[in-house]
């Protein structure tokens, strides 16, 4: 299903959610209480700014008495679109946020890819895939990467671990145009990353990915992501821990200017190598 076909699809869920709530007399503010989120949030349900999460809409089905309505509408549009079950509902806030800190310990993330590389990381956990999926996947990811080019893009802040530049994905060419692709975007100030490096040590967050939204008109929200599961959380208190360890990371990381010395380095180091084979 193409973007502009999902946005209609959900305008629709949003269309019904609006009928049916008005059906039986109830106000944005007064279903919102009933379903644990605010008025405001269900106003962009029914604009299809944002998509709510499953369970919101079967606490809407329960208020609303629709008989698993929306939760039947929500599966079959999350089935329907280029992202797997468990990220969808933050891949459709980070076009929303005004501000995304990303932490990385193994592999670039996703929004800095290259066509290359996100390639090759696809290739790697789908051995026996068929080309036509690898490219639907692509495609999905490099949709994703257009929102670094808006002139309304997001404040971006990455922090990668040094693994994720030393760990070959492809071949040195490939690592080579990834790298000098992340330096790109830093020089033309499109983004900011630091570096954590090996010297570093122990930190809050070995082994887990982490990626932290701000938005304009909504409270922030953090997403982790493990086998074949992610979880995106807002609870304040557990938003709040997220953000002082990822403080922690910036702090124990290397300055931007090292940073972007050591990504060159780095992308350097692979040209010579893709010159020798």
């Amino acid at each position: 299903m193409a973007n502009g076909s999902r946005m209609a699809a959900w305008g629709f869920f949003g269309s019904e959610l609006k009928r049916h709530r008005e059906n039986v007399g109830m106000t944005q503010v007064e279903l919102g209480s009933r379903v644990f989120v605010s008025g405001g949030y269900i106003g962009q349900f029914e604009q299809a700014i944002r998509k709510p999460q499953l369970d919101v809409a079967r606490r809407i089905d329960e208020v609303l008495q629709t008989d698993g309505f929306f939760e039947r509408l929500w599966k079959r549009l999350i089935r329907e679109q280029p992202y797997t079950e468990y990220f969808a509902h933050a891949a459709e806030l980070e076009r929303l946020a005004t501000e995304i800190c990303d932490y990385a310990p193994m592999v670039i993330p996703g929004l800095l890819q290259t066509p290359e590389y996100a390639r090759a990381v696809f290739l790697a956990s789908n051995p026996f895939a068929a080309d036509e999926y690898i490219e639907e996947l692509l495609r999905g990811r490099m949709d994703r990467t257009k929102l670094l080019k808006d002139a309304t893009r997001p404040v971006y802040w990455a922090v990668l671990h040094e693994a994720a530049l030393r760990i070959p994905v492809g071949d040195p060419a490939v690592m080579a145009h990834q790298l000098d692709h992340i330096t790109a975007l830093m020089r033309e100030r499109k983004v900011m990353v630091q570096v954590l490096p090996f010297a570093a040590g122990a930190h809050p967050e070995m082994g887990k990915m982490m990626w932290l939204m701000e938005f304009e008109d909504a409270p922030p929200t953090v997403y982790t992501e493990g086998v074949l599961s992610g979880s995106l959380l807002d609870d304040p208190a557990v938003v709040k821990r997220a953000r002082a360890s990822y403080d922690l990371l910036r702090a124990a990381a290397l300055s931007p200017e090292a940073s972007l010395a050591m990504i060159e380095s780095a992308a350097e180091d692979y040209r010579r190598c893709a010159s020798t084979t």
